[in-house]
């Protein structure tokens, strides 16, 4: 029977505006307004403001990328046709292997919120971390239509509270809490924004559904418009309340919007902070999740992936094998993590320089294939010099994508060696057979 090896094509545009949403408003909005406000004090709103504009052209670079060259391949798809299969491939490996560890990093900090809230031990953490990753694994087992519909559900809760967390600190907020406006300096701002930078990435992920969907042009410019819009204003309304009531003195920095949650929700606040948590580090991992295994999957099909990667369910016509690399893979770093070989400070780093890499290649492809819109060019060579910059800060860890590349490299070398055998095999035969005439 002849493996079928096309997705459906079942994501409409409220799916496809979820999971930009999930891919992208990460557990960082429970952590990240603090850490800047602390750093930059009320000034930090600035770098806020700064960022939330320049998150459309990080968004729209994949999005009209996605747009004209839908594919399972996202932005390894691109980069292919912009510099070669081999480069594609390379790039479509780096965020492969991203996932694997990037997924069980998002659970063990979506149930660390709920752990730390409840007064439960690592044991528990681990369960709820299991159980998360679960969810974006039989989501992107049964389909893109039901990942999807989740997916509106969980952001749907995500908003909902960030939303009801402003309103709660309004009440709060004291214009004295705005003076002084900049106590740390001008620079203090820029530190500020290299940090938030951190919470603007994720529109590649998406890329890599744009083969399901339903009307890529569409969802994948209008959509991640939509998206952009949305993230931008609730990260911004986030900042602004914990400025305004200056929760991250109060609260601690890496907890101060779990800490204007809690005020006026008494005990339970505790339980809705860890909830959220676990809510918002859900909706990244399904989105990720699908995306990593669309990639293994496109890989596969092109030949730089083991052949078994590219199964399809038959009922579904679901990435099998892809899903079940990254269920082995997930199970692995759980296993580190619970028996204390590896921490999440330790874990957390490993994936940072890959994914960045992974963005490099798809805003330099952006740049080569958007040629016929002016506005695309711009927007890439501004999202590929703001990823370009930060990528240094990334440290030892760019050591895990040097890893990556030597073992592609010598993969690609076996395959080739191989596939030359049989050439030399033919040749044998005839050159005996003249001898013995």
């Amino acid at each position: 029977m002849k493996q079928n090896h096309s997705l459906q094509r079942n994501i409409g545009m409220p799916q496809a505006i979820a999971l930009y949403i999930g891919a992208v408003l990460g557990s960082g909005v429970l952590i990240v307004p603090g850490l800047a406000a602390e750093m930059a004090g009320p000034a930090s709103l600035l770098a806020w403001g700064f960022m939330t504009l320049l998150i459309l052209p990080l968004a729209l670079s994949m999005g009209l990328l996605s747009a004209k060259y839908p594919n399972a391949g996202g932005v390894s798809h691109f980069v292919t046709l912009a510099f070669g299969p081999r480069a594609g491939a390379m790039v479509g490996w780096f965020f492969l292997m991203s996932v694997p560890i990037g997924g069980p990093v998002a659970a063990l900090t979506g149930a660390g919120y709920m752990t730390a809230a409840m007064g439960w031990g690592d044991g528990a953490r681990i369960a709820l971390a299991s159980a998360m990753l679960a969810i974006g694994l039989i989501t992107n087992w049964i389909g893109m239509q039901v990942a999807g519909k989740v997916q509106i559900a969980v952001v749907i809760a995500i908003v909902s509270v960030l939303v009801f967390s402003f309103a709660a600190a309004l009440p709060r907020m004291e214009s004295a809490h705005f003076t002084p406006f900049m106590p740390h300096g001008w620079t203090s701002i820029g530190q500020a924004a290299a940090i938030l930078f951190w919470c603007f990435i994720g529109w590649e992920a998406v890329s890599h559904l744009s083969e399901e969907f339903k009307d890529p042009q569409r969802a994948a410019i209008k959509g991640v418009t939509i998206a952009a819009v949305i993230v931008g204003f609730l990260y911004f309304l986030s900042a602004l309340a914990t400025v305004g009531t200056q929760s991250y003195l109060r609260g601690g920095a890496d907890s101060s919007l779990v800490w204007i949650i809690s005020q006026p929700l008494g005990a339970w606040g505790g339980f809705i902070a860890g909830l959220t948590g676990m809510f918002i580090c859900t909706a990244t991992i399904i989105a990720y999740t699908s995306a990593a295994s669309r990639v293994a999957f496109a890989l596969a099909r092109q030949g730089y992936a083991p052949r078994w990667m590219s199964r399809l369910t038959a009922r579904f016509q679901t990435p099998s094998g892809a899903t079940m690399f990254l269920m082995g893979c997930y199970a692995l770093v759980l296993f580190l993590y619970g028996s204390g070989l590896l921490s999440i400070t330790t874990l957390i780093q490993f994936p940072n320089a890959t994914f960045i890499l992974t963005y490099i290649g798809g805003c330099a492809a952006g740049i080569r294939l958007l040629k016929g819109s002016r506005m695309g060019v711009i927007i890439s060579w501004i999202s590929f010099t703001a990823t370009v910059a930060v990528f240094p800060f990334t440290g030892w860890a760019i050591g895990y994508p040097v890893v990556i590349v030597a073992c592609f490299t010598a993969v690609v070398w076996l395959r080739n060696s191989r596939s030359s055998m049989p050439d030399l095999q033919e040749k044998e035969p005839q050159q005996n057979k003249s001898n013995v005439i």
